[in-house]
Parts: structure tokens; C-alpha cells; sequence
């Protein structure tokens, strides 16, 4: 697994860990908003934000497809549409697609060891985004 980092150097073979120390540290307004973990086909998560306010993607490297991550219940706070700003650019979300970096660090955790990513998680199929 190789674990990165905004402005970090990349980590191989990462322990859980570092991983919940990092993601724990995000925030959107840096030194480091966002994040990815990659196993060896390719399969990996993205992070953008922090705390409560994160974006949460997945790419399947066999089927090529791209994923984000949307809970059952809407935000409360961030109407369809409110733009996450992070390091990486701005991305606008759905109210559906704001996840907690708690949720994001079970994600992570259960990838890097090869389980199940969480029931909780809903995945949108975003692909003709980036075709």
C-alpha cells in the first residue's frame, strides 16, 4: 500500500497508525487537505478536507470506474452544491456527499487491510466526470 500525502513524501507499506494520525490531521485549509492510499492494481481512496467537511472517492482499477462516497442522510449545514476548497482545487458536493473524517479513517483503515469498506458508505458512480 502506498499512502500519500499533500506535501508529504509518499509512504509504502503504511501502518494503520499513521494513517488515522494523518487523516486526523487534515484540513482544508492545509498544510495538508487531502489524501489517497493505493494498493498494487491500482484500487485506491481519496480524501479531500478535514474534520467534519471531507469528500470521500474510490477508483476501481478493474472495472476503470470512479466513485464517490454519499451517506442516507443529507447534511443539515451545506445545501446541493456547496463547493469543498481545498489545496487540490474546489470541488461542488451534494448535501448527501459530506462525509466525517471519522467515516473517512474507517474507510481508509479497511482498506489498507484488505476488508470490506464500511455498509454506512454509499458509492455514486462518477465516471462521466472524468471521461
Amino acid at each position: 500500500m502506498r499512502f500519500e500525502v499533500e506535501k508529504k513524501a509518499p509512504v509504502e507499506n503504511v501502518k494503520e497508525a499513521k494513517i488515522r494520525a494523518v487523516l486526523n490531521s487534515l484540513r482544508n485549509y492545509g498544510p495538508s487537505s487531502f489524501a489517497s492510499i493505493t494498493d498494487d492494481i491500482g484500487n485506491y481512496l481519496q480524501v479531500a478536507g478535514g474534520g467534519l467537511h471531507c469528500m470521500l472517492e474510490r477508483y476501481d482499477a478493474k472495472d476503470n470506474k470512479f466513485y464517490r462516497a454519499y451517506l442516507d442522510s443529507k447534511s443539515k449545514i451545506f445545501s446541493d452544491g456547496t463547493i469543498l476548497a481545498f489545496g487540490g482545487g474546489e470541488l461542488k458536493l451534494l448535501s448527501d456527499e459530506w462525509v466525517s473524517i471519522s467515516i473517512v479513517i474507517e474507510a481508509f483503515v479497511a482498506f489498507l487491510n484488505h476488508k470490506d469498506l464500511p455498509s454506512k458508505i454509499k458509492w455514486r458512480d462518477i465516471t462521466s466526470n472524468f471521461q
